[in-house]
């Protein structure tokens, strides 16, 4: 098989990730100026509605809103390579900041839940693969069915009713204690969240492992190691784990900006700080400085995410480069 040229390669890959970032701050652009609104609310607050014509005017003017959207569109871009994103309309202050100040919450969040979840996930997936239709099968897919199925909200009020209000064991909100805390005020303002988080996730990817280890086990080429005498535990961890990989990690991508950037409703119900709150506070008040540099930042994450995911695919499983099937061979 003809090796690809790695330039050519990955500078196709470069290219594909600039251009989508691209139409997507294009889109999104010009999506949130035609949206209904007044952007000056986000701004002025309710002066925004007693300005006279000519305030709003000269108010519209300063914030760079009197130009057609194809202008401001090339501006903004012209300033976001240079590094400037502009200023957020509700904070008053660098939209990088803003965003830089939420980050970190919503990192130690998302990042411990991606690590919980797809951990757990791969676990039980092949653990429910392995036992495919005994009664630990059949258990864990109800089981997993059920929680899945609990709305995340009705299970944030739950455990903040449970653990905050009836038994006071845990802080019903927030990500620290006033005036800072420790790694022990952290882990308990993360508990809750981190739970509902993992709860509201875990099995839907589980299923989808195990789903696709099935996939794997009912293939011809599993069929021919077990006819050369490989054991069960081998098939399945050594050639059809293997063969799931590319899926797994695909799910991976997939799942980063939805867990990564944390679950709107568990950032609200908790009062927990995090740029899934932010966006939706953008979103709600027209803050497009703000709402852009999230949407390019999440955008940019999930594209990004999603090319090294089909590079890492294509190195580990042979049949995405080759084309053909994968050979099964025994090496002790």
């Amino acid at each position: 098989m003809r090796r690809k040229n790695p330039v050519l390669y990955y500078g196709g890959k470069l290219l594909s990730f600039l251009l989508s970032v691209f139409f997507l701050s294009l889109a999104v652009f010009y999506a949130s100026r035609l949206a209904p609104g007044d952007p000056l609310v986000s701004y002025y607050g309710e002066r925004a509605e007693k300005m006279t014509v000519q305030e709003r005017a000269q108010a519209e003017e300063r914030l760079g809103l009197h130009q057609p959207i194809h202008v401001q569109y090339a501006r903004w871009l012209q300033n976001a390579l240079a590094g400037d994103f502009g200023i957020s309309y509700k904070y008053k202050t660098d939209a990088l900041s803003v965003i830089a100040a939420r980050l970190p919450n919503t990192l130690l969040l998302g990042g411990t839940g991606f690590v919980l979840i797809f951990t757990g996930a791969l676990a039980l997936g092949a653990v429910c693969a392995w036992n495919e239709g005994n009664r630990l099968d059949r258990f864990l897919c109800r089981a997993g069915t059920a929680i899945s199925c609990i709305p995340e909200f009705w299970l944030s009020l739950a455990l903040i009713l449970v653990f905050a209000v009836r038994l006071r064991w845990l802080p019903s909100g927030g990500a620290y204690s006033l005036g800072g805390g420790g790694p022990a005020d952290r882990a308990a303002h993360l508990l809750l969240p981190l739970t509902v988080t993992v709860a509201g996730h875990l099995w839907y990817y589980a299923y989808m492992i195990r789903n696709r280890l099935l996939e794997e086990i009912r293939s011809d080429y599993v069929l021919l190691a077990k006819a050369k005498g490989l054991s069960r535990r081998k098939v399945l961890f050594r050639h059809c784990l293997r063969g799931a990989m590319p899926a797994y990690l695909s799910l991976m991508a997939i799942s980063v900006p939805h867990i990564l950037g944390g679950t709107y409703i568990v950032e609200t119900v908790f009062s927990y700080p995090g740029i899934g709150a932010l966006s939706y506070e953008s979103a709600r008040y027209q803050d497009y400085n703000l709402l852009m540099l999230l949407c390019v930042l999440t955008g940019g994450a999930v594209i990004l995410c999603s090319i090294l995911a089909q590079i890492v695919s294509e190195r580990i499983d042979p049949r995405m480069r080759s084309g053909e099937p994968a050979e099964v061979t025994d090496h002790g």
